[in-house]
């Protein structure tokens, strides 16, 4: 095998490591996860039970730990709650250099390259945001993600952000936008529909966007379908109801 196609290989090997990361692994990966989050439900039982807790959409769900901070999981320009079994992992938008980069090995090797960086971006930006963070439920017997989306400064407000946000991201429909506060911060929200025509299916997502003078910041959830979604949405509250600018 030549060079240049190793080369291609593991750069293409990392950008479907990327898209598993950032697409909670579907179509038939998601046969095994939901075995594995079946085999963990017992553990995330406390958790869903308290998920039913006060009246402000069970935001009562047991705290995990807080993310954010410096020496956390995730730093980022806010810190908020994760819920209990939820689990964050930082996601590496940086462009991994090549060590035979520059060595010359012709213009197909600069089309693979390009090929792969385009998908990669594809997949870590949307709209004025790149991924920084995921805390994965699976952990807690769920299926989705919060996923953390960090920007550079800009005029934008939160009701921007989220607007150029959604204008990413395709088959969005019925998307309505409110304030929200939570202690000294004040953004954005919207719920919104998504469909997608290759599983031919439409399912429930929310994201807030606050920003900061670090840049805004876009949290946002999704999950398998809509009745995972409605699943998670008290780690999602607990994530907005204890959001600070860091």
């Amino acid at each position: 095998m030549s060079v240049g196609a190793r080369r291609m290989r593991r750069r293409l090997a990392q950008v479907a490591v990327l898209a598993g990361v950032l697409t909670g692994c579907a179509g038939a990966a998601e046969d095994d996860t939901k075995a594995s989050a079946s085999a963990s439900a017992s553990a995330g039982a406390t958790a869903s039970a308290e998920a039913a807790g006060d009246g402000d959409g069970g935001s009562a769900v047991k705290s995990g730990g807080t993310i954010g901070a410096a020496g956390s999981a995730c730093e980022l320009p806010v810190t908020f709650d994760i819920a209990q079994y939820w689990e964050a992992e930082a996601v590496d938008s940086g462009t991994e250099k090549d060590e035979s980069a520059g060595s010359g090995d012709g213009s197909a090797d600069a089309e693979e390259d390009e090929l792969a960086q385009e998908i990669a971006d594809a997949l870590l930006h949307q709209g004025p945001v790149t991924a920084a963070c995921e805390v994965d439920a699976k952990p807690a017997g769920n299926i989705g993600f919060l996923r953390i989306w960090t920007g550079k400064p800009g005029s934008d407000d939160a009701r921007g952000v989220l607007k150029a946000f959604l204008a990413d991201e395709t088959g969005v429909s019925k998307a309505k936008y409110s304030a929200f506060k939570a202690g000294g911060v004040a953004g954005a929200e919207v719920k919104y529909l998504v469909t997608s025509e290759l599983l031919e299916e439409t399912k429930e997502e929310t994201a807030l966007a606050v920003t900061t003078e670090k840049g805004p910041v876009v949290i946002h959830l999704g999950g398998m379908d809509t009745e995972e979604h409605r699943a998670m949405l008290p780690a999602y509250e607990l994530a907005k109801k204890t959001l600070r600018v860091g």
